[in-house]
């Protein structure tokens, strides 16, 4: 098995980067007057869970700081998720639409839990 070099190469931050952009994508047909609320928290919450991701790879020295961070992208993908709940009870988004990034997100947040319950693997000695 290669070492891996990056958070890029991480499973997890693929698929979190890959949901965040469909995201992106899907929330382009959101009402306007939604801009500055839904819209922008779901795009935010995303992102964030690709980027304490990355976080958390570049802190793996400090086994506390690694799990914190960890922790933290788990909790933007269950905003995330929150969000998803808003987006198909105001009919913004279709049922197999919140099926998928929701399953997406479901697997997101167990690669974490898992990552997160097993720093050892991840940390730096």
């Amino acid at each position: 098995m290669e070492l891996i070099k990056s958070h890029r190469e991480l499973e997890v931050y693929k698929l979190a980067f890959k949901a965040a952009m469909e995201i992106f994508h899907l929330t382009k047909m959101f009402p306007q007057e939604e801009r500055y609320s839904l819209t922008d928290q779901m795009r935010r919450a995303s992102r964030s869970v690709c980027s304490n991701i990355a976080e958390a790879w570049r802190k793996r020295i400090y086994k506390a700081a690694f799990v914190a961070k960890l922790n933290d992208a788990e909790a933007e993908a269950c905003e995330t998720q929150t969000w998803l709940n808003f987006s198909i009870s105001c009919k913004y988004i279709d049922k197999d639409t919140y099926k998928s990034l929701n399953e997406i997100y479901d697997r997101i947040i167990g690669k974490l839990v898992r990552m997160r319950t097993n720093p050892e693997k991840w940390t730096i000695k």
